[in-house]
């Protein structure tokens, strides 16, 4: 890969900002890629963030509500994908805990209930164990999939 100047870096990473979210870590991750000595990489990084290309705490927010809107995981995938992105355990902590539960329950309801109809099992137990394992592995906490485990009335499983 071609080396990239100081300038040429910074205004390839500003227009990759401009476009969409981007964290820290992820321009950085571009920057060592190119072989951008590492004084460059800070002045470069110091610059985006100063001009508010790069926003860790904005780049989670949007995040959050991708991935939970869209891909439809629970709390601990998407804080497990933030973990890999290198977001500062403080922000991360923020912006999860402005999704209340009850946004969860709102994502996880339809889902159990779409898997519900397309999983086979012998008995309501055997059926249950399916679909928390299945909760559990979009990332859901055990205590938002009893919310929507335990309904007994099946008209409740209604979006």
């Amino acid at each position: 890969m071609k080396q990239k100047t100081e300038q040429e870096a910074y205004l390839t990473l500003a227009s990759l900002c401009a476009n969409a979210e981007h964290c820290q870590w992820e321009m950085l991750e571009k920057m060592r890629r190119w072989e951008l000595p590492e004084e460059a990489q800070a002045r470069v990084m110091q610059r985006l963030v100063g001009e508010r290309y790069v926003d860790d705490e904005r780049y989670a927010h949007a995040f959050v509500k991708d991935k939970l809107n869209y891909n439809k995981w629970g709390r601990r995938k998407i804080e497990q994908a933030l973990w890999q992105k290198h977001i500062d355990e403080a922000v991360r902590q923020r912006v999860l805990d402005e999704i209340a539960d009850e946004d969860y329950v709102l994502v996880l309801r339809p889902l159990l209930k779409q898997k519900r109809k397309s999983t086979k099992a012998g008995s309501d137990y055997e059926l249950n164990g399916k679909l928390i394992k299945f909760a559990l592995s979009r990332g859901f906490t055990m205590d938002i999939i009893r919310q929507c485990i335990n309904v007994e009335d099946e008209d409740q499983f209604v979006d």
